[in-house]
């Protein structure tokens, strides 16, 4: 499989291949890809497997776009990131101590926690509550 073209539209990264098929992922399970500058997303390198953005240190392997999980009502990570959309994600998993891409992918779908990491989560956001109603304005 051989990249044919690859854009950034409506957050969202898309991928040609030569066998005409196109796939595409969400940005926001990439942090690094999101956060780039259109200029730094376009210098991007091709190997046989994939993209790889030196500048970003950034990967995605091209059966990724073709391989996504379906949807579910069941990814409780998400329906609590989705109730607070002003937590921010890398900010969370710097505080957790855990990769912000890999609390991006939980959020997203793309990889499903432990019961142990998801309980690691939940308590990192009961925390960060509770911290909230600690402050006196």
């Amino acid at each position: 499989m051989k990249a044919q073209k690859i854009w950034f539209e409506n957050g969202r990264i898309f991928l040609t291949t030569d066998d005409g098929r196109t796939g595409s992922l969400l940005l926001r399970a990439f942090p690094r890809l999101a956060r780039a500058s259109d200029e730094q997303r376009m210098k991007y390198e091709l190997s046989r497997s994939g993209i790889h953005w030196p500048e970003l240190d950034e990967d995605l392997s091209f059966e990724g776009f073709f391989n996504q999980p379906a949807e579910t009502s069941d990814n409780r990570v998400a329906m609590a990131f989705a109730q607070f959309p002003e937590i921010n994600v890398s900010q969370m998993a710097r505080r957790m101590g855990i990769n912000e891409t890999l609390l991006a992918k939980y959020i997203c779908g793309y990889s499903k926690p432990s019961e142990k990491r998801a309980k690691e989560i939940e308590a990192a956001l009961h925390d960060l509550g509770h911290k909230l109603t600690q402050i006196s304005i």
